[in-house]
């Protein structure tokens, strides 16, 4: 029986005339990896939103665990187990990638955001810090300044964030955007690792399709806004929707 630890239901949000996410219920299973895909515009980086709080719904629920988390702030999201790589991109752009590491592990352990708590006499904190840092591969920059990091490599220190807030669910939207041939691999391969653990949930917003066929274990379809598919990716990759959505048709009724 699949153990449901995020749901989404009629959700929806309206900016004046214009609907942007539509009536979308939908659930999300521990151990499970799903896709979320769609064309430019389909809603996908706004449902991402409602879900992890950066906007309101105008409609609909959020429940997590059977909470309901529909207005909780982004804070109050994230330490109930929701994780948004973005959420902590820069989020110190002048001390270095290791400090910016140190401090996420404290505010998970409630410590605060304290310049002044990073004393080397935490060392479980930086134990844990470099830790994170070595599963994207970022060990050898720890003592670089945030802001002097290469796009690829803030990108991957966004997902070293992630980890160390350990959340049951993680929510990476086009992690590898930007990310050179050479540096992309890092960050799926931990990825695919993430989903292997059955206690964790995974929503990927993804363009790349190589990328979905192998990391996906379900795929949902979203259009102007609107839930168009969901199912096992071989269904629905061979659908019309996804068919007509990537060789870049309009896309009729769904």
């Amino acid at each position: 029986m699949a153990n449901t630890v995020l749901e989404t239901r009629d959700l929806t949000v309206r900016f004046g005339g214009h609907v942007a996410v539509d009536n979308v219920t939908c659930s999300f299973n521990a151990g499970e990896l799903t896709a979320i895909v769609g064309p430019n515009g389909a809603g996908k980086t706004t449902y991402f939103n409602l879900i992890s709080g950066q906007i309101p719904a105008s409609g609909g629920t959020v429940h997590l665990n059977g909470r309901d988390i529909t207005r909780d702030a982004v804070s109050a999201r994230t330490h109930l187990g929701i994780g948004r790589a973005f959420q902590l991109t820069n989020l110190f752009p002048n001390l270095s990638v290791l400090e910016n590491v140190r401090l996420v592990i404290q505010a998970k352990l409630n410590m605060g955001f304290n310049l002044f708590s990073m004393a080397d006499s935490h060392t479980d904190i930086s134990l844990a810090a470099e830790a994170a840092l070595k599963r994207v591969n970022l060990q050898d920059l720890a003592a670089q300044p945030v802001s002097e990091l290469s796009h690829g490599d803030q990108r991957k220190l966004e997902v070293a964030l992630l980890i160390a807030l350990e959340p049951t669910v993680y929510m990476f939207d086009e992690p590898t955007a930007g990310m050179s041939v050479d540096e992309a691999p890092v960050v799926l391969d931990l990825i695919e690792e993430l989903k292997d653990d059955k206690t964790r949930t995974v929503l990927l917003v993804e363009h790349k399709m190589d990328v979905i066929r192998t990391l996906a274990d379900r795929i949902i379809v979203l259009h102007n806004g609107a839930l168009a598919a969901d199912g096992l990716p071989a269904e629905v990759m061979a659908s019309d929707v996804v068919q007509e959505a990537y060789m870049g048709k309009a896309l009729e009724d769904v």
